[in-house]
């Protein structure tokens, strides 16, 4: 049996069917522990979105489980060296959602620069100030990534394209290779990317040595009034030291696509922050990716059953 216990789309879920395999879809099921451990007993599948935590304790309930399917690419939700353990493997669609994140960045820094929403809202609430909404141009600008993966690099393409330089730091890429070269990307240590990054995008994966890796002392390297965007993980982000720094002026603006926690309780520090934009956690949510993602990892998860 495979057990979907998250949201998955239709075109996913009809290919899971037609497999012959039985399916149970529920979408909420996540939220009840106990329940999902009970269905888990005759399951060789299981599908998750980031919500459902895959650890040693849920596979114990799992004992004919093979292979665990995760729909989307962050796998923080899933205790791998668990699931090595007991033998069991992991499919998740690596990359697939890159293009909709790196669309995302490149929206978040029109928004940045432009400010046509707050443009919108003058003139609907009755103002005519053109001087105050003029803004400026991506041209000539510098980006800074952090993080040179399948995200990274789209968003440096479109980058370029924009006319921005880019900067960036990753510890698994080389200034030699064609990606970066023919992009004309500079690779720099992490704490040059943030002393040239007019605008700052996070696309690091989450470890002991990225956590918290924009906080106040880093983000005091920058240069005052630079932009910061993440849509890669909330922990990457001290929220008190962003908050301080957006109310000093030493970041002139931020784009959070991701936050810790999440979703954001009422009251907490990040909500009703000027010059804060939070959106909750939609960049790879595009109806392209999802559609994309579905299919793939229904087939990933249908292989590893052995289905052809």
């Amino acid at each position: 049996m495979i057990i979907v216990c998250e949201f998955i789309t239709p075109s996913g879920l009809e290919r899971l069917q037609a497999s012959g395999q039985t399916v149970l879809y529920d979408p909420h099921l996540w939220k009840d522990r106990q329940a999902l451990k009970a269905k888990l007993a005759d399951a060789t599948a299981l599908i998750v979105r980031n919500q459902t935590q895959v650890n040693a304790e849920l596979l114990a309930a799992a004992p004919k489980l093979r292979v665990v399917g995760r729909l989307g690419v962050g796998l923080d939700n899933i205790n791998q060296p668990d699931l090595k353990a007991k033998g069991v493997q992991l499919y998740f669609a690596r990359g697939i959602n890159a293009g909709g994140v790196a669309e995302y960045v490149m929206a978040a820094m029109l928004h940045l620069a432009r400010n046509i929403s707050g443009a919108a809202k003058h003139v609907a609430d009755g103002g005519w100030n053109r001087s105050a909404f003029g803004g400026f141009e991506l041209m000539g600008k510098t980006l800074g990534l952090v993080g040179l993966g399948e995200v990274g690099l789209r968003v440096a393409r479109r980058a370029r394209a924009f006319g921005l330089r880019v900067v960036a730091s990753d510890p698994m890429r080389l200034e030699w290779e064609s990606a970066v070269e023919d992009l004309e990307i500079r690779l720099v240590p992490t704490t040059e990317v943030l002393q040239l990054a007019q605008f700052l995008s996070l696309h690091a994966p989450l470890t002991p040595q990225t956590k918290h890796l924009i906080r106040a002392e880093t983000i005091a390297t920058m240069p005052k009034g630079a932009y910061l965007i993440n849509t890669a993980r909330g922990e990457l982000v001290q929220n008190e030291d962003l908050v301080a720094a957006l109310q000093s002026g030493q970041l002139a603006g931020a784009v959070l696509d991701v936050t810790d926690p999440e979703p954001l309780p009422q009251g907490q520090v990040l909500r009703g922050v000027d010059k804060l934009w939070i959106t909750p956690h939609i960049a790879g949510l595009t109806a392209e990716a999802q559609e994309a993602v579905g299919l793939r990892v229904a087939e990933g998860v249908l292989k590893a059953l052995g289905n052809p």
